[in-house]
């Protein structure tokens, strides 16, 4: 019997859209780990990356249970003396909504460079659809003259300076 390993033609990636709204941190982002390791499908191996893309909408609506908005910390150090900082769950709620979730698929990842690939196909939004950023305006056709008689004017000038 030989043993099987998927190619990278074989591997089929889904999207997979998850809506956090009113679901439980922890449980929520197992799902979401799972998803992106590939653990759903039949030729899921640890070694290989053979897992679907993830997107999370309505993650500012993610509930934890008990007091953990106010217990809860999140450290950090910044490697001075007496660099350890921490912020609780709620602030960081308020401030940066999406982290918290993507603190919890992080950790649930390897910690390894699969694990970093793994982590680049997870998006995760506060609000229902991902923010786009406004489209820039096209130029007037006024500017763009203006721009090319500069650029004319100053060639001449070089020109005559020779």
């Amino acid at each position: 019997m030989k043993t099987y390993a998927t190619r990278p033609a074989d591997m089929k990636r889904k999207r997979h859209v998850v809506d956090a709204a009113d679901k439980t941190l922890g449980r929520l982002s197992t799902q979401i780990a799972c998803l992106l390791m590939g653990k759903h499908k039949p030729v899921f191996a640890p070694n290989e990356d053979t897992g679907d893309f993830v997107v999370v909408i309505n993650a500012a609506k993610v509930r934890v249970t008990g007091n953990k908005l106010r217990q809860k910390v999140y450290y950090r150090h910044s490697n001075y003396p007496g660099g350890l900082k921490g912020i609780t769950l709620e602030k960081m709620m308020q401030e940066h909504p999406t982290r918290a979730l993507e603190h919890a698929v992080k950790g649930m990842l390897p910690h390894t460079r699969l694990g970093d690939r793994m982590r680049q196909r997870l998006r995760v939004y506060a609000g229902e659809e991902p923010v786009k950023p406004a489209p820039e305006k096209p130029k007037a056709k006024k500017e763009v003259k203006k721009v090319a008689k500069k650029t004319a004017k100053k060639a001449e000038v070089k020109k005559e300076a020779k």
